[in-house]
């Protein structure tokens, strides 16, 4: 006697329409759930960034217009002219980001190992200060530095500092504000890198007879990379391109590239130019972090 197969019995698949139907949900599944973020990306970066390679790479002014003619001459001219601006950028960014590293690793590290079941109390109170504007907090900064502000003033009014003596418009100074404006974005991940940790890898290490600095040296250094790694990115690439705290806390011979690109814009019209060093500026950061990733070696994050 032939009795129908129950469809609900555990093991048994379905008619080979539905299994054909499953798999091929499965298949689109990925693409559905990355369409999202696809589409935000090719809408604000890469039409942008097509945009902006064919603007550098034409000719004329904002009153007659731009038109395409594969004019290369733009970028020689830009880089000739604005050269010392790039390495001012890079070698601001690299101290940003070392200065922020010192700041922000031992505050991680303390929160992570140290902060026990109040760790995103602290975490919190850490960042609490940049829940104010970014604009705020970069005039806060010209006011505190200022010659007869509370500290200088003070200074030179117990006869510490001389009379002439002054921060502002100058590479400290520009220096100190993008450091303090970057902070979070060089804590965070490595409080996240840091929190991951196995604790009882470094209680291992003490059973092993390593010393707090070789355990710090051996397992946890190494373990927290890939904090490090995207500290380095979230600090140097916003720091290369920044141009307020050198608008506010700087003078002329402070500005970066993220000012003349700026005043290319927005004061001189000039387009293609602006375009050119924009363009250059973003293919040395996409070669630098490539070249970083590799020779880091960060397998979690590049993978």
């Amino acid at each position: 006697m032939e009795r129908p197969l129950r469809s609900d019995l555990a093991g048994v698949d379905g008619p080979p329409e539905k299994r054909r139907g499953a798999s091929a949900g499965k298949r689109l599944a990925p693409y559905a759930l990355l369409s999202p973020a696809a589409l935000w990306q090719g809408l604000f970066f890469i039409i942008p960034m097509f945009a902006m390679l064919s603007l550098s790479l034409s000719t004329g002014t904002t009153r007659t217009g731009f038109t395409f003619n594969w004019e290369f001459a733009n970028y020689p001219e830009v880089i000739d002219r604005y050269g010392e601006f790039f390495i001012r950028s890079f070698r601001n960014a690299t101290i940003v980001t070392i200065a922020g590293l010192l700041v922000a690793y031992p505050a991680a590290y303390w929160i992570a190992f140290r902060g026990g079941r109040r760790k995103s109390v602290y975490l919190f109170l850490l960042l609490l200060p940049f829940f104010v504007s970014f604009v705020i907090r970069t005039v806060s900064w010209n006011f505190i530095l200022s010659d007869e502000g509370m500290i200088l003033g003070m200074l030179k009014d117990l006869g510490v500092l001389a009379d002439d003596f002054k921060i502002l418009q100058t590479t400290p100074a520009v220096i100190a504000g993008i450091t303090y404006t970057l902070l979070p974005f060089t804590t965070l991940p490595l409080f996240v890198a840091l929190d991951r940790i196995d604790k009882r890898l470094v209680e291992a290490a003490g059973d092993l007879y390593a010393s707090k600095r070789e355990a710090f040296r051996k397992v946890v250094f190494p373990l927290s990379l890939p904090g490090v790694f995207a500290a380095v990115l979230l600090t140097f690439i916003p720091a290369i391109g920044d141009y307020l705290n050198a608008e506010v806390l700087g003078g002329p011979g402070t500005h970066m590239i993220g000012n003349q690109i700026q005043a290319e814009f927005l004061i001189y019209r000039n387009y293609p130019r602006a375009s050119a060093l924009a363009f250059i500026l973003m293919l040395l950061m996409l070669v630098g972090a490539s070249l970083y990733a590799r020779l880091l070696g960060t397998e979690e994050i590049t993978t």
